[in-house]
This record gives C-alpha cells, sequence and structure tokens, in this order.
C-alpha cells in the first residue's frame, strides 16, 4: 500500500513519521470496492478524493443521450475527483466506477481550507502538494482533449498510443480498460474500434492481446 501512496504526487518523497502526519492531515480512510461498484454517483457530496491503492477506476459523465463518456481511467498511485473536492461541490456532476476489484483511499481536503484560512505552515506545505498534482491532473486531462480533437478513428488510435507509449517509456505496454471502456474513452463505437484495432494487426502495425499491446511500426506513431 505504502509504494502506491509514496507514488502519488501528493505523499512523493515523505516517509516514516512524516507520511504519517500527511495521511492524518488529509483524514485518510481505507475503502475495498467489487468490480462494478459506483464509488461516486451523480449529485453525491465531494467532501473527499480518491487515492487508488489497487486495481483501477474510470471516472465518466453522461451526454445528453444518457451515453457514457469516460473522461479518465485512473490507475494505482492516481488520484481522481481532487478538484470536486477541493471545490466543496455538493452535487457530483460525475461518477467513478470501479474496472476492478480495487482498494482506494479516500482524503478530505477541509483541513486544507481550515489551515489556509489560519496561514499555518504546515498547511501551506500541503497546499504546495496539492496544487502539483492537480497540475498532473490537467496534464493528464488535455491528453484526453488532444484524443478527442482528432478526426478519424485511426488519428484517435494513434494519438492515444503515442501517449501510453511516452508514459511506458516502452513500444509494449498494457491498457487498464477493456474494449467498451477504451471506446468510450476514444469516443467512438466499440465495434469500429475492434475492426480498427484488427485493420492494424492485419497490416502489421501492431500486435496486442487482451489489454496488452506492442507498436510493431514505429511510423505508425507519427502519422498525422
Amino acid at each position: 500500500m505504502e509504494d502506491s501512496i509514496c507514488s502519488c504526487r501528493l505523499f512523493k518523497g515523505l516517509e516514516g513519521e512524516q507520511l504519517r502526519e500527511a495521511l492524518a492531515f488529509f483524514g485518510a480512510r481505507e475503502l475495498a470496492y467489487r468490480k462494478g461498484e459506483q464509488l461516486i454517483r451523480i449529485g453525491d457530496a465531494m467532501p473527499s478524493f480518491g487515492l487508488v491503492l489497487e486495481g483501477a477506476v474510470s471516472v465518466c459523465s453522461t451526454d445528453i443521450n444518457g451515453n457514457r463518456m469516460i473522461m479518465a481511467s485512473v490507475g494505482r498511485g492516481e488520484t481522481f475527483g481532487e478538484s470536486l473536492s477541493f471545490l466543496q461541490v455538493r452535487e457530483s456532476p460525475i461518477y467513478a466506477q470501479a474496472d476492478s476489484d480495487c482498494r482506494i483511499l479516500w482524503l478530505s481536503t477541509s483541513r486544507l481550507h481550515a489551515m489556509q484560512e489560519q496561514q499555518e505552515p504546515e498547511g501551506c506545505a500541503f497546499t504546495g502538494r496539492f496544487i502539483a498534482m492537480l497540475a498532473e491532473r490537467t496534464l493528464s486531462m488535455n491528453n484526453r482533449i488532444q484524443v478527442l480533437s482528432k478526426k478519424s478513428l485511426r488519428e484517435k488510435l494513434m494519438t492515444f498510443f503515442t501517449q501510453r507509449v511516452q508514459e511506458s517509456g516502452s513500444f509494449a505496454f498494457e491498457i487498464s480498460m477493456d474494449r467498451s471502456a477504451m471506446a468510450d474513452y476514444l469516443g467512438v463505437d466499440r465495434s469500429a474500434l475492434s475492426r480498427e484495432l484488427s485493420r492494424l494487426r492485419d497490416e502489421g502495425a501492431l500486435k496486442f492481446r487482451k489489454n496488452h499491446f506492442e507498436i510493431v511500426d514505429r511510423r505508425l506513431l507519427n502519422q498525422p
């Protein structure tokens, strides 16, 4: 569990008593969820945000037709709901669902607000860490915008794969999402996604088995 916590920007570099004090500051509490269970429901108050200790979580919203849209896929050591918690949103516009059995560390921002108002050094130090974490999440959302801005399905896929290669540092990588979730994230039809993946495999540009992908033709990532 500690590895997942310390890989998060909010707690990176903290050890021993410092880490225990930080967890106490954010009122950390751990809960377990089954695959498919909702962690946050639309309309819920958001006093806390989540840090994934094990498993994976999808953060979703719905369009005007009631279709699911995946806003973010969150894995081990990553957080979700930070902005909504910090802004003390009373009715969440999004929902979060467990993509697998998972354990979540819920963290409250209430003391962050209180200590900022009192201008105490401890509160200021954690505010800096919290802002850095929000900045990382903003970059992650920018990746999603880049994907959605592409016109064709192949362009969306190539942008998505390029981002995964950059994150993993390898042309072979795992994707935590299943095909349905991947299609929702890309904003495309699942059947169309499966056909395009099969075409790329038949062309010898891509290998994949379940959630493991490997870019064979590296020139593919440079296509417009």
